[in-house]
């Protein structure tokens, strides 16, 4: 049953509910519902079926499949754009760390000062000198006479000091034996001559001089001396850079690492003395003839040793490779000084030739090991009424320094007394046996003509 009524141009049909109708709710208690259509001109709305439940457990199923799908992909959104940001902040975290520790680094090398072998070869080079040596030698002949030759030989020195008047290097004493004449050869190549200033032959030491004033300009502006380091500090496996003379070829550069410390080497030199030379750095950088007297060098190119020996074989008679050693510069500097303070002499004329007045021999290396004899000059007789008697020296007594330079053996006491004038007084030092063994004394020798010696 139906009733129309119209009111402000809109349509209400009735529906019976057993309602009435409700004014304030729009449901009728025992009456009719209405249901509310548009205005005429409109299309009225058809009625909703009821849904089947078939149909409500789709739209369930597709809902929850919507909102799943809705779901992941907003979460697979979001740890995209987590992961792009945490990654970039992962990113940017590590680049600050590496920056820093790049920075770091770079003010180690620059507190540090460490370098690579070229730079460390380049900032050294202006110190290093070649030696060029020249020795008389005397050989036997065919018919049994004797008859001298000149023997060049190479070596290489380091550039430690200046005075007022000099220029002074270091280098081997084996170096600088017996040589009759001696020249340096700078960085830009210019050679002077030169002349040994002091000589220590248990450290196998010896300062070279050469006058500034025979140094060209030129040559001073690309010179300089080295930076001295500190040996003490190296350890096993420190990187080093040796310098020298090759085999008189020039200055050539190699490198390795310290291999041991505190090692012990005995040297023969040229004239047959033999020394025991102790507490060297071991290193596995090559050290070959013409590189005695170089420099060892660490990598803020620091002096710590000179280079002294290679070893070419053992005990066993096994030949060696990559086996060298070099003096500490640390053992070297107290006897480098002092000889650096040293007067610089030169030869005498031979009309000023001096005499000690002894004869003598070398302390051989098995008195020296297994006796603990001094080295030096052992005194076999003394001439009469000459220098080294009105002293006080008696036969027996081991002379081991002459006017603060280390003695050796006779022929390095003979070499020496080549640059001091008869008329002369110098302090000799000689060991004297006692009950306490060996003892040190200083008598002052006022040195005799080698004439007059001649015809006594």
């Amino acid at each position: 049953m139906s009733e129309q009524n119209y009111n402000e141009n809109r349509s209400t049909e009735y529906h019976y509910t057993g309602e009435q109708l409700d004014q304030t709710t729009g449901y009728q208690s025992g009456g009719y519902q209405s249901n509310a259509y548009q205005t005429p001109h409109q299309n009225p709305k058809k009625a909703k079926k009821p849904l089947s439940m078939g149909k409500k457990w789709a739209i369930v199923i597709a809902m929850a499949l919507v909102f799943g799908l809705v779901a992941g992909s907003t979460m697979v959104g979001v740890n995209a754009v987590g992961s792009l940001v945490f990654d970039r902040e992962d990113k940017t975290a590590q680049l600050q760390q590496t920056e820093i520790a790049g920075n770091a680094g770079t003010t180690g090398q620059t507190e540090g000062n460490t370098g690579t072998v070229s730079e460390v070869a380049a900032n050294a080079m202006p110190s290093l000198v070649t030696i060029s040596t020249m020795t008389v030698e005397e050989m036997r002949n065919f018919f049994g006479g004797t008859q001298q030759y000149e023997v060049q030989g190479a070596g290489t020195g380091v550039i430690v000091g200046e005075n007022d008047k000099e220029l002074l290097i270091a280098t081997n004493y084996h170096v600088v034996e017996g040589a009759s004449s001696l020249s340096v050869g700078f960085i830009d190549e210019h050679s002077v001559e030169a002349a040994v200033k002091g000589s220590d032959v248990n450290n196998d030491l010896a300062v070279v001089a050469v006058k500034l004033s025979d140094i060209p300009d030129d040559t001073m502006e690309q010179i300089k001396i080295a930076t001295i380091g500190d040996s003490d500090t190296l350890q096993l496996g420190d990187q080093v850079v040796a310098i020298g003379n090759a085999l008189g070829y020039g200055q050539s550069v190699t490198s390795g690492y310290v291999s041991a410390l505190d090692r012990d080497l005995t040297l023969t030199y040229g004239d047959g003395t033999t020394i025991q030379s102790t507490g060297l750095i071991q290193t596995d950088a090559a050290i070959n003839s013409g590189n005695s007297g170089g420099a060892l060098l660490n990598m803020k190119g620091e002096l710590i040793g000179i280079n002294e020996a290679k070893s070419s074989g053992s005990s066993s008679g096994a030949s060696v490779d990559n086996i060298g050693f070099a003096i500490p510069i640390d053992k070297a500097q107290g006897s480098l000084q002092e000889m650096m303070n040293m007067e610089t002499r030169e030869r005498v004329d031979a009309d000023q030739a001096s005499y000690i007045g002894i004869r003598g021999g070398d302390v051989s290396s098995e008195a020296i090991q297994l006796y603990n004899v001094p080295a030096g000059v052992v005194v076999t007789e003394v001439v009469e009424n000459g220098p080294a008697a009105d002293a006080g020296i008696d036969a027996g007594d081991i002379i081991t320094e002459l006017d603060g330079r280390t003695i050796s053996g006779m022929s390095q006491l003979q070499q020496t007394l080549e640059y001091y004038a008869a008329g002369e007084k110098v302090d000799v030092v000689i060991q004297r046996s006692g009950d306490n063994g060996y003892e040190a004394k200083t008598v002052s020798i006022t040195l005799g003509a080698a004439k007059d010696m001649q015809n006594q």
